[in-house]
């Protein structure tokens, strides 16, 4: 027998290997000063494209007043106790109604994360008799949920239809045998790549197949669809999908987040999902302020129509730079190029410290080796001038990149 300890000492993971190399500038760093298109990195201004501030709504002057007026009037601890127990107020209900008529759906509940919410919720759908048929590029709170899952799980090729409607025949004559349901889970957007989930298609097959349709929403919320009401809307398909999610992290610039469906559900929700039947409930200048940015979000078009200018300036002139975009229909925008993880440091290493341009680099084992995504999250924030410095900077890092100077560097930072 051996200390349990032991291999966590000899094996620090895929990432974690690299950590003396990486910390405190590759990951973990340190963006400092206000939420904006340019933030102060390592000593420099940098322009900032890896927050998911889309709609440029953390330091507007309108949600600031909010957000602290409510701290200033209710604190950061009201209300104290579970949302079953006593966490439970006017302006929580408010806020599910809100969510709830935003995403035309009977009802909505609230909870703290995403990440948690979505593992609980996965988890107080199914029982050991059902069956869950998930894209296998979902979200890692998707794949932690799957994996408490006590029954069978069948994973599609991404976006794949034939691929989802074979798991879907297996899924249906084990569900058939158990005398169980089906769970199909697919994201909206797909936060690497930026791709839009298959939804229409999916739904379509609900003609030949019985199965209840989960969508994280998370990226589509507030960027897709009439007045940012998400991915549904932005392929018609809102109406079938059965349990919809989104967050308050990423447009609304918060935290928190809901899911939204019929009232049978959500109330099952309610008195089901252990993540929020055990956890405090969400401080009251967390609600105001989402109730505030949901306003802003019905309220203000020309938010999403700036975000859109800017993503729209972003990929075309990078695709007119040369570069591949791969097949994102979404704000988020992935740059795809040849190189091993010494290469991508030393690229990113110089990207930040001489031409002034942050942006997040995903690596192997997120994606295969050999292979680099930077990733750009623009936003309402971000300028023209912003767009115009970046494709100017990609250009001058990708001659490098071809010349081998990045490989040569790296072999040094090992």
């Amino acid at each position: 027998m051996r200390d349990l300890f032991e291999r966590i000492v000899e094996d620090k993971g895929p990432l974690g290997k690299w950590a003396k190399q990486a910390e405190g500038y590759f990951v973990f760093p340190k963006l400092e000063g206000p939420i904006s298109n340019r933030m102060t990195f390592n000593g420099k201004k940098v322009i900032t494209w890896s927050i998911n501030d889309y709609l440029g709504l953390a330091n507007h002057p309108e949600v600031l007043k909010v957000d602290g007026e409510s701290a200033a009037a209710y604190g950061m601890a009201y209300p104290m106790g579970a949302r079953m127990m006593s966490g439970h107020t006017e302006f929580h209900e408010q806020l599910e109604n809100e969510c709830a008529e935003f995403v035309d759906k009977e009802a909505a509940y609230l909870v703290n994360f995403g990440y948690q919410g979505m593992v609980s919720a996965i988890d107080a759908l199914v029982t050991k008799n059902d069956v869950i048929v998930y894209d296998m590029d979902t979200h890692a709170c998707i794949i932690d949920g799957v994996r408490l899952h006590a029954g069978k799980r069948f994973v599609y090729k991404h976006n794949d239809i034939e691929s989802f409607e074979k798991n879907l025949k297996r899924a249906t004559k084990m569900a058939e045998a158990n005398n169980g349901g089906i769970l199909v889970i697919s994201e909206g957007v797909f936060g690497m790549r930026g791709e839009q989930g298959r939804l229409s298609e999916i739904v379509a097959l609900k003609e030949k197949y019985n199965f209840r349709l989960l969508v994280d929403d998370a990226h589509g919320f507030g960027t897709l669809g009439k007045e940012g009401r998400g991915t549904g809307f932005e392929q018609g398909v809102q109406d079938e999908i059965d349990v919809y999610f989104a967050t308050f992290a990423k447009s609304m610039a918060g935290i928190g987040a809901f899911f939204a469906g019929n009232k049978d559900v959500i109330q099952y929700l309610q008195y089901n999902m252990r993540s929020q039947m055990f956890a405090k409930s969400l401080p009251m200048p967390m609600v105001k302020g989402a109730l505030k940015r949901l306003d802003m979000l019905r309220t203000m078009p020309e938010l999403k129509e700036k975000l859109w200018t800017i993503t729209n300036a972003l990929q075309n002139g990078l695709k007119d730079a040369g570069f591949d975009t791969g097949t994102t229909q979404t704000c988020i925008t992935p740059v795809f190029l040849k190189g091993e993880v010494p290469e991508a440091m030393a690229l990113v290493h110089d990207l930040r410290e001489n031409h002034g341009v942050f942006c997040s680099i995903v690596v192997y084992p997120v994606i295969p080796k050999g292979l680099m995504i930077l990733r750009l999250i623009p936003t309402a924030s971000h300028t023209l001038e912003d767009v115009n410095e970046t494709i100017e900077a990609f250009s001058s890092i990708r001659s490098k990149l071809e010349k081998g100077i990045y490989k040569r560097i790296g072999a040094t930072m090992i």
